[in-house]
């Protein structure tokens, strides 16, 4: 009995690898598109082509897991207890009868879609929309395929990859969302493109790190098209606003940090504002940074870093006026920081603009006129 649980663990844990892998296995190479690289071509030279190949392959092999765990019950003998546990000994002859009809479905339904070339794939079907030649378009979707293989060579294109089976690529005139089974495909000069959600999700309470996602309708007018959402990492929304020639359209109650920059004045503004206020009597200037805003901050040593060690490291008491707003002191802070260790910016260290005596952001006060 526990060899058979053993058995089912693993082979639910290994079908979900294979269904979804997970970092390591694509570091290894251990996914479908790696392990048949060699029949299914080259991706950036028949770009369409290749995913036409990549989904019959992917399509075909998820459907023979079925019929793999069964094999596996029959050679390792666990057959009995199987048939013990479904306490019917029809319900084993079901499952083995669904486990081969599904493989030998996916074949049938493989041998359709390869009729004339191809064009009843889903994948061909989707390209054949947008073919101009009403009367014959069915036949010639290769001609939209050829545009967009074009399009993909090109390397200007910008590729997001969202998960380790879903990715959006945008060219000079297509968004592709590709799938699993088939990619989707919308031409920029009929699409709308629409941000109806935003989610966070708080990864790191100790350090404010947070990861938000949008979801993004990509609603084609093209008549017989289907919409789709893509979802992105927010920061990834620049890369793809750069690229694609609509403008991205967000509702009025959808907000965002569109950069990492954002997001980390957003948080620097929020662990300010429970820091001390500093009370100033004289009257405050503009800020020397960007000559619009009230000065309205004062760099006032708060924590205990420094006090008789005489450590450079440490910070230190600044003497200078008040001359910065707060948005300009954060960006100042965020530029003296490792831009490849974003999640450290908040518990680092930076120097005042003009004496350069080190603070945290601890020692970052509002000024409070008295």
């Amino acid at each position: 009995m526990s060899a058979f649980f053993f058995y089912t663990l693993f082979y639910t844990l290994m079908s979900g690898c294979i269904i979804y892998p997970p970092t390591e296995f694509v570091s290894a190479g251990l996914t479908i598109k790696d392990i048949f690289s060699n029949w299914l071509g080259s991706e950036n030279e028949f770009f369409v082509q290749y995913h036409i190949k990549r989904s019959i392959i992917t399509l075909f092999i998820h459907s023979m897991l079925p019929f793999g765990y069964a094999f596996g019950l029959v050679l390792f003998g666990h057959v009995d207890v199987v048939s013990a546990l479904l306490d019917h000994v029809n319900l084993w002859s079901i499952f083995v009868t669904c486990s081969i009809l599904m493989p030998l479905y996916t074949l049938y339904k493989i041998l359709i879609w390869s009729i004339n070339n191809w064009s009843k794939h889903p994948i061909a079907q989707n390209l054949a929309i947008y073919c101009n030649n009403n009367n014959n378009n069915r036949m010639s979707w290769t001609t939209v395929a050829s545009d967009i293989n074009v399009e993909y060579q090109r390397i200007d294109k910008t590729i997001i990859t969202t998960n380790s089976i879903t990715s959006i690529i945008a060219t000079d005139n297509w968004i592709i969302k590709v799938l699993p089974y088939k990619i989707m495909v919308a031409h920029q000069n009929d699409t709308a493109l629409i941000v109806n959600k935003s989610d966070t999700h708080e990864m790191s309470p100790l350090t404010r790190g947070e990861v938000q996602f949008i979801n993004i309708e990509v609603k084609p007018t093209r008549p017989g098209s289907q919409p789709f959402d893509i979802r992105l990492n927010v920061f990834d929304f620049k890369n793809l606003q750069d690229k694609v020639s609509r403008p991205i359209i967000i509702l009025q109650n959808i907000t965002f940090h569109k950069t990492l920059l954002d997001k980390f004045i957003d948080n620097f503004k929020e662990q300010v504002q429970e820091n001390p206020y500093y009370e100033y009597t004289e009257e405050l200037g503009q800020c020397i940074g960007c000559m619009q805003a009230l000065s309205n901050i004062k760099l006032n040593k708060q924590c205990s870093s420094g006090i008789g060690s005489g450590n450079l490291e440490d910070c230190m008491v600044c003497y200078c006026r008040p001359m910065w707003c707060i948005d300009c002191m954060a960006k100042w802070f965020a530029s003296r920081q490792d831009e490849n260790a974003p999640e450290t910016w908040l518990s680092s260290k930076c120097t005042c603009p003009v004496c350069r005596a080190k603070f945290c952001i601890l020692d970052v006060c509002l000024i409070q006129s008295t």
